[in-house]
């Protein structure tokens, strides 16, 4: 991938967020700026970070949302209306531990089938990271935060907060990964 698919997902991405939803555009673009501070942890791969940073939430955009579970509605976009790289439209597809959700929803068997898992754990604990120390303001934050406004956000008891609540250890998991590679770079 070269830097011109992160470019094209911006594009993407604005065009189906940043007027039906600004605060989750917002919160895309945070997420895609705080992947560009991890080029140099994903090295070759720092274009396709940007790019599934900045479209991790497409699937939102109300035109889009069809099954009402935006991972999947996201990566079905990407693939069917733009034939987007499949690493890219995995990535999408299962952003944030996005099988344990789909399983609350009765929907992992399908999400599996159609999007498995990209075996790259590097990226995949890269793009937790971003989402995950990024509020929906688009701002820093620490996971710690995001977990507990998320939670607060949905409700501990809903279909979300009980999401959050089987997934927080493999997020915090990743999130640490990723802490522990940028403290290990050289300075």
């Amino acid at each position: 991938m070269n830097g011109s698919v992160a470019k094209w997902a911006r594009l993407v991405a604005e065009a189906e967020l940043s007027e039906p939803l600004p605060r989750r555009w917002t919160h895309s673009q945070g997420v895609a700026w705080r992947g560009s501070e991890l080029a140099a942890l994903v090295g070759d791969e720092a274009d396709l970070l940007l790019a599934a940073a900045v479209l991790h939430d497409v699937g939102y955009a109300p035109r889009l949302a069809i099954t009402g579970f935006h991972p999947l509605d996201g990566a079905r976009f990407l693939r069917d209306s733009h034939a987007a790289d499949k690493r890219l439209v995995r990535l999408v597809a299962n952003h944030s531990f996005a099988l344990l959700e789909a399983e609350e929803r009765g929907l992992r068997a399908v999400l599996e089938a159609e999007f498995p898992l990209l075996d790259d754990q590097r990226l995949v604990d890269a793009l937790v990271y971003c989402d995950m120390t990024t509020t929906p303001d688009g701002q820093l934050t620490t996971v710690e935060a995001r977990l507990a406004e998320i939670t607060g956000r949905y409700g501990a008891n809903s279909l979300v907060g009980r999401f959050i609540r089987r997934a927080e250890p493999d997020i915090r998991a990743a999130v640490g990964r990723v802490e522990a590679a940028l403290a290990a770079q050289p300075k």
